[in-house]
């Protein structure tokens, strides 16, 4: 036999291959499947196909390439993140789709509204901020207590709530201080001042 070492006879599509192209399996004599990997999967494709079940279709890709199943377009290995659980080390979505998923995912599971609903909420407010109203509205508010949807705000906004820890008297204090009325001493008699409370 020429091919016994260096290459294997396919019992379906009946060509001589070489051992690389056969998955293992240890209850084999040689400890190789009987059909060649290409086979293998038509085969498979055929028995989920008389199940019932939906298979995908396989899709040839160039070298150094995968597709993404979510947005349909192949892309480079650069645009994929790293999994290394995955048979061929890359995630199942591209990095787009998977920022997409995670942004919405985001919404829903921190604030309980969907992307349509946040979109909604912005065009309420007409685009802006709903504190300074002249920086993009981009940041979802809510209420910590309650954690009831408020409004969408921009990032500065979003902050300054947050320092201030939701506390109404301390952010009327801040607006009397920038206003200049809680800071400045009151001229009570010539030389005498009386400081704020």
């Amino acid at each position: 036999m020429l091919y016994e070492g260096t290459a294997k006879r396919c019992s379906r599509c009946k060509q001589h291959k070489p051992r690389a192209a056969f998955a293992r399996n240890k209850a084999m004599r040689d400890g190789l499947q009987a059909y060649c990997r290409e086979c293998a999967a038509a085969y498979h494709q055929q028995r989920q196909l008389a199940k019932g079940r939906n298979v995908r279709p396989r899709v040839d890709v160039p070298e150094g390439h995968k597709l993404c199943r979510t947005c349909g377009e192949i892309k480079p290995h650069s645009e994929w993140t790293r999994n290394r659980s995955a048979s061929d080390g890359l995630a199942t979505l591209c990095k787009l789709c998977k920022a997409v998923q995670g942004r919405a995912g985001h919404l829903k599971r921190q604030y309980g509204i969907t992307e349509v609903e946040r979109d909604a909420l912005v065009a309420s407010q007409g685009g802006a901020c709903c504190i300074c109203l002249a920086a993009p509205a981009a940041h979802v508010d809510h209420c910590h207590e309650t954690g009831r949807v408020r409004g969408v705000l921009c990032f500065s906004c979003n902050a300054a709530l947050g320092q201030f820890k939701d506390r109404p008297d301390a952010i009327r204090r801040a607006a009397a201080y920038v206003e200049g009325n809680a800071w400045k001493p009151t001229l009570v008699a010539p030389g005498v001042y009386r400081l704020p409370s």
